[in-house]
């Protein structure tokens, strides 16, 4: 195309999506652009599209600020937001205004180091100049006291952000200063760390964080902190062995100024090393935000290293070493080193604190460790349970040292331990004023692991504390609410007697059309009220509960949590004579069956079903159903060897009941568990290895029977005397009725329980 030929130039927008200013009171508009040169006879001759954005600043909204207006303003004096849009523009323009509030509180509760303040030795007498670069990498070269001075003013200009930039370009001076931190770090605390801030100062920007690994900073910080830790415990011992000295020989006054001056001299000497030690992690810690580098810290044992500095007592230093551990501790290799190593005990110390930060860090790191079972072990071993329990009154901490306590919670070895705290106290409180709003969900979660202990459960039901979860549960219909009451319910006792004042309005909820998980916790509590007073079969009649519990028994009616507890329920009302037999005769037991059949893979299902069955032979009434009128004994049977022991248990005890009052199925049963045995017994037999030489397998001669043929196969190692096992090996009735009493032998004269297994 020839410049000639262009006349027009057309541009047209496009708007797009709309949203909020991640950090700003603003919005951003995303556009289209679409410019297309048209010819002298409005032709397009060339065309392009480029995606733009505009940022609309809303300096003016305030708590004050009237949304609806504002937002018609924005709309009208921004052409790429359609009037269309303006409900769109009132939503985001509402969550600007009220996301201020929000994140300051998401920032008081996420707890970051705090910024790096100037400090002893980085005071001038002149201002660093950005023009005077030059010279100030030239004092690099100089003695110590040069180095430091240069060192200094090149750190007042890496201060300033908008220095930055040009620092980066001047290789010389970040070469230099890399150079003299590896070979003059041991010679001037103040020196390395006036130049490891300077890295620091570049490490708050993702961008410049190529820049120190090229110098290889990371690394050296590593060693320096190293190095440092040693150092420490080299003064610890000095100072010690001067102060032992000085206690047995309190008479030398000589000795005591030496302590005393030895002493000043340590202080000295720890504040200068705490502020090293602060800017060298301070430096790690940003330099972790890459993975790949974090994991190589790890490899260099840096949270060994951070474990160690736990013992320190600069609440500036531990907030930075906490923070990092904290940050460290979602992975899980990092999360077993801190297990190897005294993490929970040294932070137990810091549990509770007068510094509001570092406890809050200090928690927040407990929490990361307490999801693995041996660090919540080590929590309990080192007394953090009380002391997590009196945080709970502290409301800026309650959140956090309640998720703690959740987690210790569930271990059952733990549950009983809170009976000795507070604790149950408190939350039942916590509970109690929430009124009818919504209960957090740690809260009733802590309650409800709580509960599943009879000495906790016993202690919530103190005074009206179960009448007050009772009303308040069946007034919200609060389904977790009703698990801790099922859990409280479980318990035999005291506690369990107190449920009779409320079997009617647990069984009234059944019939009502409630939320599903409201009634299958409703469901439970009532299958756990095995309560000999109990007029069950009232309670079914008055709540008209048989129609409901048959109608739910049918395969798909439900969900099968809500199938399973309607079960459970059945088991617990046949307990009572009468109850069995209105529901023996309601048809109840094909129902039962018929949900065998659909649910056999399910061990809870089959072993809750025959438990029923148990208890309906159980009863002389509904033994005759069960016997005369169903194909529950043949079920039985087949589940009479069940891989589950539970089953199989259930299953033993319901067939004994069976088999002592029917003599037909008693000989069925007999001869099931005959042929049971009997089948082990050859299956044995037969996957014997034929080369392994048994005596009773070969004959005089030493040749193997039927040439290592099944030993079974031999009609004459019977005994059939007396016509008890005829020729063809048919079982005959006297062969079994001998058999059961112990009469007979084995083949080869083996005793029968070889036979039998």
């Amino acid at each position: 195309m020839q410049a000639d030929d262009a006349r027009y130039l057309k541009r047209k927008y496009k708007g797009g999506s709309l949203d909020v200013h991640p950090t700003e009171k603003a919005l951003v508009v995303q556009y289209e652009v679409e410019a297309t040169i048209l010819g002298e006879m409005g032709d397009p001759m060339l065309g392009e599209r480029k995606e733009c954005q505009k940022i609309i600043r809303l300096k003016s909204l305030n708590s004050n600020t009237d949304i609806a207006s504002l937002a018609r303003k924005v709309v009208e004096e921004c052409r790429l937001i359609s009037p269309s849009r303006l409900p769109e523009v009132e939503q985001l323009l509402f969550y600007l205004q009220n996301r201020k509030k929000s994140a300051e509180k998401k920032e008081k509760k996420q707890i970051k180091p705090r910024d790096l303040t100037p400090f002893e030795g980085m005071e001038l007498d002149e201002e660093a100049n950005i023009n005077s670069i030059d010279d100030y990498i030239e004092l690099l070269y100089e003695d110590i006291p040069e180095k430091i001075r240069g060192a200094t003013l090149i750190l007042h200009l890496a201060r300033n952000p908008d220095n930055l930039e040009e620092l980066l370009q001047n290789e010389t001076a970040l070469g230099a200063l890399a150079r003299v931190l590896r070979e003059d770090w041991k010679q001037s605390v103040d020196l390395a760390t006036t130049i490891i801030y300077v890295f620091f100062c570049f490490s708050s920007f993702s961008q410049f964080h190529g820049l120190i690994t090229h110098y290889k900073i990371g690394a050296l910080c590593m060693s320096i902190i190293e190095h440092e830790l040693k150092r420490y415990d080299l003064w610890q011992d000095e100072l010690q062995k001067k102060k032992k000295a000085g206690d047995d020989d309190p008479d030398n006054q000589n000795l005591k100024k030496e302590y005393e001056k030895a002493l000043k001299k340590y202080h000295g000497l720890l504040t200068k090393q705490e502020q090293l030690l602060r800017v060298a992690l301070y430096l790690l810690l940003n330099l972790s935000e890459d993975t790949r580098t974090e994991l190589k810290m790890r490899n260099k044992n840096i949270v060994h290293l951070l474990v160690k500095t736990l013992d320190r007592d600069s609440e500036e230093l531990l907030v930075l070493v906490v923070s990092f551990l904290k940050k460290l501790s979602i992975f899980l290799e990092n999360k077993n080193d801190m297990a190897e190593v005294d993490t929970v005990e040294k932070l137990a110390k810091l549990v509770p604190c007068e510094h509001e930060d570092l406890l809050n860090v200090t928690l927040r790191l407990l929490l990361n460790l307490s999801f693995d079972t041996g660090l919540r072990s080590k929590m309990v071993e080192v007394d953090l349970l009380p002391r997590l329990t009196a945080l709970l009154g502290d409301e800026a901490q309650r959140q956090i040292a309640m998720c703690i306590l959740y987690h210790i919670s569930m271990d059952d070895r733990f549950k009983s331990m809170f009976a000795y705290t507070d604790c149950i106290p408190q939350v039942m409180k916590m509970l109690f004023d929430c009124g009818e709003e919504r209960i957090d969900a740690e809260l009733i979660s802590f309650c409800i692991n709580l509960a599943a202990n009879k000495r906790n459960a016993q202690i919530m039901c103190e005074g009206n504390g179960l009448k007050m979860l009772m009303k308040r549960a069946l007034k919200l219909k609060d389904p977790l609410m009703m698990k801790m009451i099922r859990n409280i319910s479980q318990h035999d006792g005291p506690s369990k007697n107190l449920f009779i004042d409320y079997v009617g309005d647990l069984a009234a909820q059944i019939g009502l059309k409630e939320e599903e998980e409201f009634v299958i916790e409703c469901l439970g509590t009532l299958s756990n009220l095995t309560i000999p007073d109990l007029d069950w079969e009232l309670v079914l009649k008055e709540y008209n509960l048989v129609p409901y519990l048959k109608d739910h028994l049918k395969p798909g009616s439900a969900e099968d949590d809500l199938i399973l507890e309607v079960v459970i329920m059945i088991g617990t009302v046949s307990m009572d004579d009468s109850c069995a037999v209105m529901l023996a005769k309601s048809g109840i037991i094909p129902a039962l069956i018929e949900l065998l059949n659909a649910q056999q893979e399910d061990d809870e299902f089959v072993c809750q079903i025959v438990y029923v069955f148990y208890q309906m032979v159980f009863h002389q009434a509904t033994r005759d159903v069960i016997i005369k009128e169903t194909q529950a004994p043949a079920y039985l049977i087949d589940l009479m060897h069940d891989k589950n022991a539970e089953i199989r248990k259930v299953c033993d005890n319901t067939l004994d009941i069976i088999a002592e009052y029917d003599v037909e199925w008693g000989k069925k049963i007999q001869s099931e568990k005959f042929r049971w045995h009997n089948s082990q017994w050859l299956e044995m037999v037969e996957n014997r290895q034929m080369d392994e030489a048994e005596p009773f397998m070969y004959g005089d001669d030493g040749e193997p029977f039927l040439q290592n043929g099944d030993i079974l196969e031999r009609p004459d190692l019977f005994y059939s005397a007396d016509g008890i096992i005829p020729a063809d090996g048919a079982i005959s009735p006297e062969f079994f009725t001998d058999f059961q009493n112990g009469d007979l032998l084995g083949p080869q004269g083996f005793p029968s329980s070889y036979m039998t297994g």
